[in-house]
């Protein structure tokens, strides 16, 4: 137990001095993987190695490769910097190593999640009794909530799909925006539908659905299975579906509606942005992040159903060894696609414990106060601003694609922040995501001087 605990403390300590170097150490990585594999890529020893000296190898031949993604200044996804308690949770959820498949292996995580799923419905204003996979992220929860979408639209019409698949079934209709995310193509895919069947309805000029042309693409064909894709949180504008209008024109369709909600689903916690989920309650399922806006450790998604039993039928699965699965109410394994699944719980209670209900409304408003600002100042710079900045996502363009790649580049080498580039509209962007808990004002200055300085050194 000596031996143990010092393990333990010594790997706390190595985890605390990282986390206190993040404000001041350049953003990215001082070495590529290639090169990290060239140092430390040697054939596997045939002797054990002291657990303590394993960890100090590891700490000290990786730290040069890593990015400081848990950072006030790094930009270039929508990836929150783990909170203090939710990290603490998770560092005590990996000794703990419970497998959270059910209450039976592990009551403590089946209630952990059944408490934060609770609080998440509230504080999302989502119906009360939906069900909550805790997934590996939005990519996991479009599809499982998707495949609860599929079950439920071929149920209506006789068809198991279950157990007759999808050949010879009904054709399934699947609407969704041409500004979907990619991930709502990838589970498509995966659930057996293919990314043809989209029927693509157009959008506005910052990225929202077009209802009115929703309501064309819909009326094009008498009612039957039909599957209705909207989105809060646009992955480049940050724009967010009309969610009432939406719902209304699906349901005269006899729709079932999903909301991918990765990030955007967030904005119901505050009620400076909650106008822009405003009707979220009335879909049927809805993906969301907790490693987004969150900002909960890597890997942590939901899967949210209206229907809980539609949502275990999609999903669940017996075996004669199981015990504890088959009652009255789905257990955790039933929501998800994993069995052996770390416990997601303790750090999303955390989370939610520390922040409170007002901490998380803060939390999304410092981000989308601070992601106008870096607007502002970049715009007063000479940088164009391309999107009306609804949330926390701003897009930049520095003249021609080409330029403006260079400077993206020539950004991400400098240091001070981190940040990418992305596609939107036929043109090459800088895009910049505010989403970690730590980011101050004094970070986007600081940021928004670098990138201006930089740009003005690229031709």
């Amino acid at each position: 137990m000596d031996d143990l605990s010092q393990l333990f403390h010594r790997a706390a300590e190595v985890a605390a001095a990282h986390r206190a170097s993040l404000p001041d150490r350049p953003v990215g990585a001082a070495v590529t993987a290639d090169q990290l594999v060239a140092e430390l890529g040697e054939p596997l020893r045939t002797a054990p190695m002291p657990a303590t000296q394993v960890l100090e190898e590891l700490t000290r031949g990786f730290a040069r490769g890593l990015v400081a993604t848990p950072g006030p200044r790094f930009f270039g996804f929508v990836i929150g910097g783990a909170l203090p308690a939710a990290s603490a949770a998770d560092l005590v959820a990996v000794a703990w190593d419970q497998c959270a498949f059910n209450a039976v292996l592990s009551p403590a995580a089946a209630a952990a999640e059944r408490i934060a799923a609770g609080w998440l419905l509230d504080v999302l204003g989502l119906p009360p009794g939906s069900s909550v996979g805790f997934v590996t992220g939005a990519q996991g929860a479009n599809t499982a909530a998707l495949a609860a979408a599929r079950h439920h639209v071929l149920a209506q019409v006789g068809w198991d799909v279950e157990r007759d698949g999808l050949v010879g079934a009904p054709r399934v209709r699947l609407v969704a925006s041409t500004e979907r995310h990619a991930t709502i193509d990838r589970s498509l895919r995966l659930l057996g539908f293919g990314t043809a069947a989209v029927e693509q309805v157009q959008a506005t000029a910052n990225g929202a659905i077009d209802v009115a042309d929703l309501e064309r693409v819909l009326g094009r064909q008498a009612p039957g299975p039909t599957i209705v894709c909207l989105q809060s949180g646009n992955v480049n504008t940050g724009a967010c579906d009309d969610l009432t209008a939406g719902c209304a024109v699906a349901r005269r369709h006899g729709a079932w509606v999903h909301v991918d909600g990765a990030f955007g689903l967030w904005a119901a916690a505050s009620p400076t942005t909650a106008h822009l989920t405003a009707g979220v309650e009335q879909a049927d399922s809805w993906s969301c992040d907790a490693h987004k806006w969150l900002n909960v450790p890597y890997d942590c998604g939901f899967a949210i159903c209206s229907r809980p039993q539609v949502h275990a039928a999609a999903l669940s699965y017996s075996a004669a060894y199981l015990t504890g699965q088959g009652g009255p109410t789905p257990a955790l394994g039933d929501l998800v696609m994993e069995s052996s699944r770390r416990a997601r719980g303790f750090a999303v209670w955390a989370a939610l414990r520390e922040l409170g209900r007002d901490g998380v409304a803060d939390l999304v408003d410092r981000c989308c106060t601070l992601a106008r600002r870096c607007a502002d100042g970049l715009e007063a710079g000479g940088a164009e601003v391309v999107n009306d900045v609804v949330l926390n996502q701003v897009l930049i363009g520095f003249g021609d694609d080409a330029r403006t790649d260079r400077v993206v580049e020539a950004v991400q080498r400098e240091g001070t922040c981190w940040l990418g580039g992305t596609t939107w509209r036929g043109r090459r962007l800088m895009r910049v995501s505010v989403s970690n808990w730590s980011t101050t004002a004094q970070d986007i200055d600081q940021s928004v001087a670098a990138i201006l300085r930089v740009a003005g050194q690229v031709a």
